[in-house]
């Protein structure tokens, strides 16, 4: 059983405040990275994966609305809680219009948001950003993936069953299908916390992965790479139906 704590990122401007809620969490036994930018979240979420992250999002120069948009649309599931002084319905409604996860308006206790941080993490008990489990099957060219099996059906009947870091790295790429996902996204869902890990990992990964789905390795068609990010699915099209 992993005993390791829950790693959350507090993301406030105020540094009084920010030093409160970090001393508390870690004092309630989670570990804390406090930082006072949504520019700085993002240049440090891939080198210590959260679990959880706390996001004010009145914060100077992008806000952390903006910030939780950015993570949603590079296919990110970090689960987010988002802090405001601004407690309008409207406000609500659009933090978790772009992907939040709660949503607590200030002021409040360090209890209150304690429990809103073990509801959260209850609900998204597995490792943050790994795919959903699916049973739905997904053609690549010839093969045909099943998630439920964690495996590679080929048309000549063929089966190889994946690796925990293949399954998870496809199970990323084709739950986003046409969205770039980074090194490190990859890397971040396809390994536990605390691994030490360099990019040409995901890079092998998906090189064993285009031996097996792509017609020609080198020329992909389906795991496309995106130069200097990482890779992107282009999901195989269906022929359209004779009129």
């Amino acid at each position: 059983m992993d005993t390791t704590p829950h790693h959350l990122f507090v993301v406030e401007d105020d540094p009084a405040m920010r030093d409160m809620l970090s001393a508390y969490l870690e004092r309630q036994g989670l570990s804390v990275t406090p930082m006072s930018s949504a520019e700085e979240m993002m240049r440090r979420i891939h080198r210590r994966r959260p679990d959880l992250i706390v996001l004010d999002v009145m914060l100077p120069g992008e806000s952390g609305v903006d910030a939780c948009r950015r993570l949603r649309a590079e296919g990110d599931r970090v689960p987010i809680i988002l802090l405001t002084a601004r407690t309008e319905e409207v406000d609500r409604v659009l933090g978790l219009e772009m992907g939040a996860d709660d949503y607590l308006g200030k002021p409040f206790s360090a209890r209150e948001l304690l429990a809103r941080i073990r509801a959260v993490l209850r609900r998204t008990s597995s490792l943050p950003g790994v795919p959903a489990p699916s049973d739905r099957e997904v053609r690549i060219g010839a093969h045909t993936f099943v998630p439920a099996t964690r495996s590679l059906h080929a048309a000549n009947g063929e089966l190889r069953v994946l690796s925990t870091v293949e399954y998870s790295i496809l199970a990323e790429l084709v739950a986003n299908p046409h969205v770039p996902i980074s090194r490190e996204r990859l890397l971040s869902v396809s390994h536990t916390r605390g691994e030490e890990l360099l990019a040409r990992t995901a890079d092998v990964a998906v090189m064993r992965l285009r031996k097996i789905v792509e017609p020609d390795p080198a020329m992909p068609r389906y795991i496309q790479t995106v130069r200097g990010h990482g890779y992107m699915f282009v999901p195989h099209l269906p022929r359209p139906m004779a009129a």
